[in-house]
């Protein structure tokens, strides 16, 4: 799916004309840095196809806040609304292809486009839920459930994301996470 066809989705009747933003694409390679720490942040990213992930540093040491694949918005965006660099690094995991459009031309459609608000109100919902249950799930819940809830919400995972880091996005050491594995192969 395209930006078009997720406007479309929520939005029957419309465009490509209707929609109020410029849309640009770019391919990135595996392991390409799509945004960096300290980058400002200038663009609100659509994933067309391929798998992103997100990294913050911790004491010099980088964590994995989250795996986007395709079909999905991403940016900085909390880094944008409080009007700072970015404190993330996304990295491509695979060869993306993405879409774009500049966020100064999104603030300023957001005050005149009606359809424009809600889906950013609609993505905003998603991703609240998705960080709350996040939080919640890493104070309430065992490793090995989380790694079970995960792989049956997103079976592309296993497919698609080392264990090394699955095992850094569960907050575990990858040895744990083998563990984890055979014990459920075990069962």
């Amino acid at each position: 799916m395209s930006i078009i066809g997720y406007y479309q989705k929520y939005n029957p009747g419309k465009s490509k004309q209707d929609f109020p933003l410029t849309i640009h694409q770019e391919i990135f390679k595996k392991g390409d840095i799509i945004l960096d720490y300290m980058q400002p942040v200038t663009k609100m990213y659509y994933l067309v196809d391929g798998l992103v992930e997100f990294n913050t540093l911790s004491k010099d040491e980088e964590k994995i806040i989250d795996f986007f694949f395709k079909d999905n918005f991403f940016s900085a965006y909390s880094s944008f609304l409080q009007g700072e660099p970015s404190n993330i690094r996304i990295k491509a995991l695979k060869a993306c292809k993405v879409e774009y459009f500049f966020m100064n031309e999104l603030v300023q459609a957001l005050d005149h486009s009606l359809e424009l608000n809600q889906l950013a109100r609609i993505e905003t919902e998603k991703l609240f839920i998705k960080r709350i249950r996040r939080e919640k799930d890493l104070l309430s819940k065992s490793a090995e459930t989380r790694y079970l809830e995960m792989v049956a919400e997103n079976p592309e995972i296993i497919k698609n994301i080392p264990v090394n880091k699955i095992a850094k996005y569960l907050g575990i050491h990858p040895e744990s996470l083998s563990r984890i594995r055979k014990n459920i192969k075990s069962q």
